[in-house]
This record gives C-alpha cells, structure tokens and sequence, in this order.
C-alpha cells in the first residue's frame, strides 16, 4: 500500500504526545514518527494502567491509544482522558462499531497505517482543541 503523502510535516514541538500500544514494532514507529515531528513521546506504554498513571501525571497535550492491549477491547484509558479533556484518537485494528457510543466522537485511524495518518491525526487534535496544562 503507497504511503499517502502530506504537504508538510506538522510541527509538534514541545508537545507531549502519549502513545499507549502494545505492539512492540508498532509502538516504536508511532514514538519515533511523533519525535521526528519534534512531539516529547510520553512511552510507549504497553498498558491501560500505567497510561493512567501517566494521564495523572497531568501536561498531557494528546494521545494516541489502541483499543486491544492484549486483553480485548477496552476503554477506561479513553474514559479517563475524556474526562481530563486531553484531545486522543484511536489507533485500532477494531471496525468503529466497537468503539462505544459515548466515544463515537473520537477519531479512529485504522491499522495497518502509515507516517502520514498518524501525523495528520495528531496534528488534527492540536489545532482542534487547546493543549491541556
């Protein structure tokens, strides 16, 4: 699959981006993608419970979740950051009708997937809401 092309690459520096996946190869693509995009990658973490440590942690701009962290899809991960009105999207392999309906708002990008999605994906969140202190 040809890897869609942006016009620029977003600048997301001094932005702390956190990317919560367990997929090891995955993982490391997302970080290294946002990091050469200047973005301050908090993980990858590979679990819900120590990407909620890192949300109470607080200075969150954005996330970048995955549904299946090994244990089926789940979305306390989301709720939370909802509720902290720190802007995500998904990063899943899931079809959107698993995502639940109070999270119908949240962008989905589907895996497989490529450097320009996720950059426009987070790029999207920044501009559209102001980063969260």
């Amino acid at each position: 699959m040809p890897e869609k092309t942006i016009p620029h690459t977003p600048d997301l520096c001094g932005k702390r981006i956190l990317v919560v996946e367990d997929d090891f190869y995955l993982a490391s693509d997302t970080g290294r993608i946002l990091r050469e995009a200047g973005a301050q990658v908090i993980g990858p973490l590979p679990r819900s419970s120590l990407a909620l440590d890192a949300l109470a942690g607080g200075g969150l701009d954005a996330a970048v979740v995955d549904i299946n962290l090994g244990e089926g899809p789940l979305f306390d991960l989301a709720d939370g950051l909802k509720s902290a009105g720190v802007p995500f999207v998904f990063l899943t392999g899931y079809e959107r009708v698993m995502i639940p309906p109070r999270l119908a708002d949240v962008a989905v990008i589907q895996k497989p997937t490529d450097r320009a999605a996720i950059l426009e994906g987070v790029a999207s969140l920044l501009s559209a809401t102001p980063p969260i202190k």
